[in-house]
């Protein structure tokens, strides 16, 4: 097992000046762990926290990604409900970052759409913004959000330079539990620059409808040893009957 570093805390509130978000009445159904948060499936997201969990006991796991082999696949609402599930303890400090810069999705799932502020692209560009500049604080979820700001064409040059291993520093030293979503392995680069400051990605895969060359192709473009697991999203497989007597999950 790799040992990782804890990096230096703080004793301040993480993030004074974020901008505060109620946000309950315009977040997307599929985030069960934020708008159900005690259905069935939500506790699914649980049990993938308890395992999230365990590694950060044992070895430091502080930054995490979440991609997947092709768009599609779910990795921006396994991101946000894994978050959801974390942030459900008091005193948990978690942070989501949108580090898919091309088709930036978290804001939209969020309903922050709207909101005139700058974001991570603002942030690689101009280190003149912090990340307090840029986060954002759901106070109805306990959850902080650093959406991408305006889509990029070609963002390899923000995402290979230093800045980024910047924000990030920044990011564990405010938060517990650091979820960055990014960009679909396969085809882009932009998945291996920000692999080189995360602890560990989860790979999500839809059943019966990814690859499995694609799997094998995603895989192969990370670095072993930072691959933590593989979510398999949208499984038809009964459930046991014991949660079948709560009612059928996702």
């Amino acid at each position: 097992m790799i040992k990782l570093a804890a990096p230096p805390r703080r004793e301040v509130q993480p993030c004074a000046e974020a901008t505060r978000v109620a946000a309950a009445g315009a977040v997307a159904e599929q985030l069960v762990s934020l708008v159900a948060p005690g259905s069935v499936a939500a506790d699914q997201y649980r049990t993938l926290r308890s395992a999230i969990d365990t590694l950060r006991k044992d070895s430091g796991l502080h930054v995490l990604a979440v991609t997947s082999p092709s768009p599609g696949d779910g990795k921006t609402v396994t991101t946000l409900n894994l978050a959801g599930a974390l942030a459900q303890a008091p005193t948990s400090r978690v942070l989501v970052i949108d580090g898919d810069l091309r088709k930036p999705s978290v804001a939209s799932y969020l309903g922050l759409e709207g909101a005139q502020t700058p974001g991570v692209a603002d942030a690689l560009r101009d280190p003149r913004y912090e990340l307090r500049h840029i986060v954002r604080y759901l106070a109805d979820f306990n959850l902080w959000v650093a959406p991408a700001g305006a889509p990029e064409r070609s963002p390899y040059e923000l995402l290979s330079a230093a800045r980024l291993d910047a924000i990030l520093r920044e990011a564990r030293r405010d938060f517990d539990f650091v979820m960055v979503d990014t960009p679909p392995a396969v085809l882009l680069p932009d998945c291996r620059l920000i692999g080189r400051w995360v602890d560990g990605f989860i790979l999500v895969v839809t059943a019966h409808r990814t690859p499995r060359a694609r799997v094998t192709e995603a895989l192969d473009q990370l670095d072993p040893a930072k691959v933590l697991g593989v979510v398999f999203n949208g499984d038809d497989q009964p459930q046991s009957p014991y949660y079948g007597y709560y009612g059928h999950g996702q």
